[in-house]
Parts: C-alpha cells; sequence; structure tokens
C-alpha cells in the first residue's frame, strides 16, 4: 500500500492499492467520528461498486444512506446541490456524520462542496474511480458546483478526511474515460516532471498504481505551499483557462480531459508565440496527446473560446494569471490583461482557423 500525508489546513491520508474497496470499512473507521454515512454516487459506478463498499461500511459498523445522480457534469449544478442537502437533512445528518463521495470527479466535487456546506462542514471521504479523479480532483480540496455561466464557479476549499484509491477500478472505465484521465496525468508531467513524462512514453498498465502516486505527489506538494490557489498552484491549472472555454461552448459534452488536452495545445502554441518555449514542445505535446487517443484542435473559433474566460475564477479585476510552458517539465504563470490574453489567442489560432474552415 502506498501511504501519501498531505499536510494541509486539515491533514490526511492517500491511500494507493489494488483491492482496497474491500478494506474501506475499517479504514474509514479509522478516521470517522460517527456512526452515520451517506455515500453519494453515480447510477454507472452504483451498478458497479456501491454494494461492495456498502457491504464494507455495513460490516464496519456504519448505519449507511445512499444519494445517487446521473452520470455527466450536468448533475454538478445547483439543482443537484440542493436535493443533495435536502436528503442530508432528511437523513438527520449531524457534525459528527460523513459523507463519502464514490465515483469521479463530479461526484467528488459536489459531495466535498455539500460537506463543506451542511452543518458549516461535515467530514467527507474521497474514493475515486476514475483515472482524473485519483490523479487530480480528489486531492487538495478544491470542492465545487458549475453555474450556467461557467464551470467551479460556486465551490470552496475543504480538505477531505481520507482519500482511498483503488487502481482496480480503472480497468473497467471505458477507453475514452481512461484517455480523459490521461491529460491530467500528462499535464503533470509538462508542468513540474520531466521523468513522468518520459514514462508515458511505455505502457501505462505495468506502472498504473506509481504513475497515480507520482501525480498525487506532485500535487500534494504544491497544495501545501499554496493551499487557497494564490501561487504555485495555479500551475495546476495549466490547459484549463481555455479548456473550460471548450467544455463551456460544447454545453459539457466534451469530456474535461479531452478539453484540457486542446487547451494545453492551444497553451503550448502561444507559449511559443509569446517566445517562452522552445519550438520543439508543440510538436511534443501534441504527440504524446495522439498517443493517448485526444484531440489536438478545437472546432470552436477564437472567439467562442474567448467569451467564457471573462467568468473565469482565477480573473482579477481585467487581469488573468495563464499558465505557460517554459519546457517540458516546467511552467511559470503569466499575468495579462483579459484583452491582452484574447487578443493573443486569437493571433495565435487565427491563421490555423481560418486555413481549416
Amino acid at each position: 500500500m502506498k501511504k501519501i500525508v498531505v499536510k494541509a489546513s486539515r491533514d490526511y491520508e492517500i491511500l494507493i492499492e489494488n483491492g482496497i474497496l474491500r478494506q474501506v470499512g475499517s479504514l474509514i473507521r479509522k478516521v470517522a467520528k460517527g456512526n452515520h454515512a451517506v455515500i453519494v454516487t453515480d447510477d454507472v459506478v452504483e451498478s458497479l461498486y456501491l454494494d461492495l463498499v456498502r457491504t464494507s461500511m455495513e460490516e464496519a459498523g456504519f448505519l449507511v444512506d445512499v444519494f445517487t445522480i446521473e452520470n455527466g457534469e450536468k448533475s454538478k449544478d445547483i439543482g443537484h446541490y440542493a436535493a443533495l442537502l435536502e436528503f442530508l437533512a432528511e437523513k438527520t445528518i449531524t457534525r459528527s456524520d460523513m459523507l463519502v463521495a464514490l465515483g469521479g470527479g463530479v461526484v467528488g466535487d459536489l459531495t466535498g462542496f455539500a460537506a463543506a456546506t451542511y452543518l458549516r462542514g461535515v467530514d467527507f471521504i474521497q474514493i475515486p474511480t476514475t483515472l482524473l479523479a485519483a490523479v487530480d480532483s480528489s486531492v487538495g480540496g478544491k470542492t465545487a458546483i458549475d453555474l450556467r455561466a461557467g464551470k467551479n464557479l460556486a465551490g470552496c476549499f475543504y480538505q477531505p478526511s481520507l482519500v482511498l484509491c483503488d487502481c482496480e477500478t480503472l480497468k473497467t472505465l471505458p477507453p475514452e474515460i481512461f484517455s480523459d484521465g490521461m491529460a491530467e496525468v500528462i499535464k503533470y508531467g509538462a508542468i513540474a516532471d520531466e521523468d513522468l513524462w518520459e514514462s508515458l512514453k511505455h505502457p501505462v498498465w505495468p506502472q498504473i498504481e506509481e504513475i497515480v502516486s507520482r501525480c498525487v505527489t506532485i500535487k500534494k506538494e504544491i497544495v501545501q505551499k499554496d493551499e487557497y490557489d494564490l501561487g504555485v498552484r495555479q500551475f495546476l491549472n495549466f490547459g484549463h483557462t481555455l479548456g473550460h472555454s471548450i467544455e463551456k461552448n460544447s454545453q459539457y459534452e466534451i469530456g474535461h480531459g479531452r478539453a484540457v488536452a486542446m487547451g494545453m495545445v492551444l497553451a503550448v502554441k502561444l507559449s511559443e508565440d509569446q517566445g517562452e518555449c522552445g519550438s520543439g514542445c508543440l510538436e511534443e505535446m501534441i504527440r504524446m496527446l495522439e498517443r493517448y487517443h485526444l484531440p489536438v484542435w478545437t472546432e470552436y473559433s477564437p472567439e467562442q473560446l474567448c467569451k467564457p474566460m471573462k467568468s473565469d475564477k482565477k480573473r482579477a479585476g481585467d487581469m488573468i494569471s495563464f499558465i505557460m510552458l517554459r519546457r517540458i517539465g516546467e511552467c511559470f504563470a503569466k499575468k495579462m490583461k483579459i484583452q491582452e490574453l484574447e487578443n493573443a489567442v486569437i493571433g495565435t489560432m487565427g491563421e490555423a482557423y481560418g486555413s481549416s474552415h
């Protein structure tokens, strides 16, 4: 079992091991204050893993209730958030009880935000079942829901009490969902770890636990330096400013990882155009993304991509921190005026967009 300890406003362990789902009851018991738990999951994960997790928890002495949402980003909205709060009240969840997020990033974000705000805060556990959630969204305490204006605009920082990652769950992911998570893995290599990047040129499955562990360790180190996203934690948003625009333009039909993949290509192209990184970075990024069957070009126009940036949560007044690549394994934040960034995006995409239409 790999154990990674996060030291933040709440210290907690991240435990990574194949088959750990069979032990969740006893492991959660070690951090639980009470005996009542609500498992939040989606209708896909419910059919795969709910019985195993619920049985393990009941055998550890927990009273378990279950709240199920429809799979997909559209369930991460105010309506589902309100319904979850009402469910917790109906089940008389108290401050000594807990929520358990069993699923991907949508489940984890929604559950964490509900846990942070119900009764001004109850404990919650993250049990990620997608690669994207395992390497990224389940760690670090960012919780949120989407608004009509954009993604993750209502949320707060609220650390989990425990993260339990069973890499066996990743074997049941459809190829598209697995590759979606690989976009975040590639992001970690691009911004912080050239050795991780190089390892991705070899088959992933024989090294999946090590890859998950390395990504989680990178995020842990960044979060411990900047829990509240005021400095280096913004590096984790590489590819996300434009990625979120792509998601919103698609009405969230395009998955997060695929959108981030396209966003990273645009960010590297912009970095090259601005003279911030060498000319080989873009080709290397494209080759890596294509290796994992991720898209490298968006059909949305520069103008369509720029509009949602005005609602980006990283914006401060008319300024925004845009994450650029210096080389594979190193990034930096460049503060730009919104209009300057929009002009740069239009300039970067304009010729290619025009020639492809």
